[in-house]
């Protein structure tokens, strides 16, 4: 499910297990509809979201880069432990904002 907050620049897409199950191709579609309507942030909320493969990072790192390049950001909200250690073991929480808790950022 995606959700256009008032700042139309900005998207929240909100991912579940259900979504997920079958693959990436709807929350890829997600995202894709998100950077089609303008968007320049992109909040993913993974709180439905047990663990995250290795593509589903590469599909947020893909996005990232076109809302980077907008002057956005691609924020992960919600994510597991499993998922931030995920992050921190690749250094990707250097590259992605991760938002833990209460919509607070993580330092970079």
């Amino acid at each position: 499910m995606t959700r256009a907050l008032p700042d139309a620049d900005e998207v929240v897409v909100r991912l579940s297990e259900a979504l997920l199950v079958d693959g990436l191709a709807d929350a890829r579609w997600l995202l894709h509809d998100a950077l089609r309507a303008g968007a320049r942030r992109i909040v993913v909320d993974l709180s439905g979201v047990p663990s995250l493969s290795s593509p589903a990072l590469a599909s947020f790192l893909s996005a990232h880069r076109i809302c980077r390049a907008r002057g956005g950001a691609l924020a992960l909200r919600g994510a597991d432990r499993r998922t931030r250690d995920m992050l921190a073991r690749t250094g990707l929480w250097r590259v992605l904002e991760v938002q833990v808790s209460g919509g607070a950022s993580r330092p970079r």
